[in-house]
C-alpha cells in the first residue's frame, strides 16, 4: 500500500488502533475495524513489527478493538486469519466459522 494513502485508510475505518513504543516514540503495531456501526464488524490489517511479536502487543490491540465494538452494541465481530494464526485468535475468543468459505473478488 502507498504510505500516502494511510490517512485515508484511517479515516475510512470504523475504529483504528495503534500500539506505540513510548520510549522510542514509534508505532509498533496497528489494526482496524470496518463496520456499519450497528450489527457487524470485521477486524482487518493486524500488523505488529517482528521485534514486538510474542509480547502481547497484538493481543492488546485486538482486545481493545473488541472492547470498543462490544461497548457500542456490536456483537458479530469477524476476521479472516492468515494460515497459522488461528491459535492466536482462538485465545481471544474467535472460532472457525463452520460451513462458510472466505472469498475474494478478482478481475
Amino acid at each position: 500500500m502507498d504510505a500516502n494513502k494511510l490517512p485515508e485508510l484511517i479515516r475510512g475505518s470504523y475504529l483504528f488502533a495503534v500500539a506505540v513504543d513510548l520510549i522510542n516514540e514509534r508505532a509498533v503495531g496497528m489494526a482496524r475495524v470496518i463496520s456499519d456501526g450497528i450489527a457487524d464488524a470485521y477486524i482487518q490489517d493486524l500488523v505488529v513489527l517482528p521485534a514486538w511479536r510474542q509480547k502481547g502487543v497484538g493481543e492488546m490491540i485486538v482486545s481493545k478493538l473488541l472492547e470498543h465494538c462490544r461497548s457500542r452494541g456490536i456483537s458479530w465481530i469477524g476476521l479472516i486469519a492468515q494460515p497459522g494464526t488461528d491459535s492466536f485468535y482462538r485465545t481471544l475468543g474467535f472460532k472457525q466459522m463452520e460451513g462458510y468459505i472466505p472469498m475474494i473478488f478478482r478481475e
